[in-house]
Parts: structure tokens; sequence; C-alpha cells
């Protein structure tokens, strides 16, 4: 909530000075331009091609669950009328803007590596019975046509937000925050079909046998925590170089609690889908956690168990954690937990016998992350920091829980 009882100045305009990125931009680059360098080394070579696919996928998936889980934060800030987040909104903006183009990334694989990942792609009609009661969905028009829908769709709402944002800084038109109420009101569901299709089209179809109800969902409780905690160490970067002076501890708190939050709701959900399909014991649904739970893959599951929830959900409940700068620590690890999840949904349908680095996974989160991180700094200074002209930018200011 706002403290209403005491009026507060309209802050000072803050943008961002690329001199105060020092050499952070090249490094990104840098590190981009190496990563897909030697993630093309693995396209190219054809007995590379099967883990450079896999590899890709992992990490092409990974940032687009932070670039959607952004885009719902500003859609959720809308729809909600919301006034603490005004100040940080712009920074989940930039990285929602980043949407269209983590989308783009998946072409390399779309184009030449889908019948690498997904078996059903060259298989004839009559070959398997299960797949033939799926073709209505598992085709490659039908196919082709939900990529085009995902990519047009995220990058309309994402561009409206943000266009519509950055005209209020301009000229202050409240008729701007009518407009972007309406676009978070339509954007929630928009965006909850867009990354459940996806996680189906291009995940759970890498093993087409298999299907879970509660797969949009997980994949949703994912991207909502870990970009919440990239928005928190965004904010806090920019602070220490002396920006954002309007976000203050009660901020902290908020983004903490919605840290936290998300920290629960992903272990409910990962536990009502694995007990669901534990309880069931139906062949097609089991073969999931048959692979996961076996072999090194055991390791890695119940290491997202302790370290993804009951570690972070032990330190989150304390204000003194998310009101401190112990919060960017646990924002860095929840990153580190969202990469590891998606890696052990998309490595084992490659690795049945157990876990098998290759350089090509790193290549591949260098290549993606470099790339959209030197993105993300050439965007940051185009605008201020905060939206100026809000209308509820001083109740944002005057925050209290």
């Amino acid at each position: 909530m706002s403290d209403h009882s005491h009026e507060i100045a309209t802050p000072a305009v803050e943008k961002f000075d690329p001199k105060h990125a020092g050499g952070l931009p090249k490094l990104f680059l840098t590190v981009g331009v190496i990563g897909i360098a030697v993630s093309l080394l693995g396209l190219i070579v054809p007995g590379w091609r099967e883990q450079f696919a896999f590899s890709w996928l992992f990490a092409a998936f990974y940032f687009f669950t932070l670039c959607v889980g952004a885009l719902f934060w500003t859609c959720l800030h809308h729809a909600t009328d919301a006034e603490w987040s005004v100040v940080v909104r712009r920074q989940m903006e930039n990285i929602a803007k980043l949407l269209p183009v983590s989308v783009l990334l998946f072409l390399p694989i779309l184009l030449f590596c889908a019948p690498i990942l997904w078996k059903w792609w060259n298989l004839e009609l009559g070959v398997d019975p299960v797949l033939d009661g799926k073709r209505g969905y598992l085709n490659h028009v039908f196919f082709w046509v939900r990529a085009i829908f995902y990519f047009l769709l995220m990058w309309g709402i994402s561009h409206a937000l943000w266009k519509r944002s950055t005209s209020q800084d301009i000229d202050g038109a409240a008729s701007h925050t009518i407009t972007m109420r309406k676009l978070g009101i339509g954007g929630i569901p928009a965006l909850a079909i867009c990354i459940t299709f996806a996680g189906v089209d291009w995940l759970m179809a890498l093993d087409y046998h298999w299907f879970s109800t509660m797969w949009g969902v997980y994949l949703f409780a994912g991207a909502a925590g870990s970009s919440m905690s990239l928005i928190v160490l965004i904010v806090s970067a920019l602070k220490k170089q002396g920006y954002l002076k309007v976000v203050n501890d009660e901020h902290y708190h908020i983004m903490g609690k919605f840290m936290l939050a998300f920290v629960i709701f992903w272990a409910y959900i990962g536990f009502a889908q694995y007990m669901l399909i534990w309880y069931a014991n139906i062949p097609e649904e089991t073969i999931y956690f048959r692979l996961r739970n076996t072999e090194s893959w055991w390791y890695f599951s119940s290491f997202l168990v302790w370290f993804r929830f009951v570690v972070p959900f032990a330190f989150l409940l304390f204000q003194v954690t998310k009101k401190t700068r112990l919060i960017n620590f646990l924002a860095v690890w929840a990153l580190l937990m969202q990469m590891l999840d998606i890696y052990v949904i998309v490595l084992p349908a490659l690795h049945r016998t157990g876990f098998n680095p290759s350089i090509f996974d790193l290549s591949a989160i260098a290549g993606i992350g470099g790339l959209l991180g030197w993105l993300f700094f050439r965007n940051l200074g185009s605008t201020p920091v905060f939206p100026t002209r809000d209308p509820r930018l001083l109740l944002s200011l005057k925050l209290t829980n």
C-alpha cells in the first residue's frame, strides 16, 4: 500500500549514461559472438548437430522464460493498477522488449534441427497410432502457424506497452494509462496461451507420447519467479551506479515477497504434477519422471527440490533478507535454479543414460545471453530509467508495507 499522509516532490528525470556501463556491453557482445560462433560449429558439423540442437533449445527456452516473465509482470502492473511497481516498471519493459528477439533465436533449430529434436517430425502416417491420433495438432503447417502466432502476439503486446509507456514520459497523457490497463488485462491470458503452447510444442513434444495437463502452469511458475529475480538484480545494479534513487527498501520488500510467493508456487505445482502422475501410474505420463529420477539425473532432480524450494524458502521468509543485499544473492541463485530446471527438462531427452555435459551447453547460454545482454544495454539509455510522468509515480514513492 502507499502512504497518502504527506507530500513528496516529483523526482528528477534519470537517464542512464552508457559511460556508466563501462566495458560491460562490449563484454556481453564479445561473449555472445564467441558463444554463437562455437554453437554454429555444432550446427555445421553433422556429428555435433544433435548436441547443438538440444543445447540451443535449452538456452533459448531459458532466456525466453525470463523475457516472457518480465512481460507478465508488466501486464500485471497495469491490469491491477498497481502503485508500488511504477518505479521498477521500466526495467520490466526493457526486459520484455527483448521477447521478440528471444523467440527469433529459436529459428536455427526450427529451420535446421526440427527432425532431430522432435521425433514426430518425419514419421509417416500409420507408423505410430499415438502420433496418428495427434496429427491434428502435430503437423508441420500448424506447428509453423503457432510459432508465428506466438511471435506476433508477444511482439505486439510488448511493443505496444513499451511504446505507450515511453510516450507518456513525453506528453504525460492519462489516456496512455487507460490503454495500457486494457493491454495488461488482455495480455495476461494471451501470455498464458503463448507460454503454455510454446512449452507443449518445443519441450513436451520432445517425447510426443508424454503429456501433462499442468505443464503450462509449471513453466509459468518458473518464468515468473526467475524474471522477478532478474528485475531485482537490474534494479540493484542501477542503484549502485547512482540511478533509481526512487527505489527504497519497501520496494525491495515487495519484490522479495513475490520471489517467495513463486518459490512456493513452483514447488506446489511441481509436487502436484509429480503426485498426480505417480498416483495415476499411467505409462504415457510416468515416462517423464522415470527418465529424470534415474541414473545421474536423479541427483539434479533432488537438487532442485532442496535448493530451488527448501533453502530459498527458508531465507526469503525474513524481512532482513528482502531489505538487504542478501536478496541479490538469492536472486542470482533463483536464476541459476531456473537454468538447471530447463536443463533437466531438455537434456535428458538426448542423454537418456545420465548427465553428459557438452561445450555446446555453455556456448549456447553464452551466445544467447551475451546477445540479449548487449541489446538490453543498447535500449537502456534510450528512455528514463523509470516512468517519469505516470500518474501513480508519487504514490509509489510513498510505499509502505
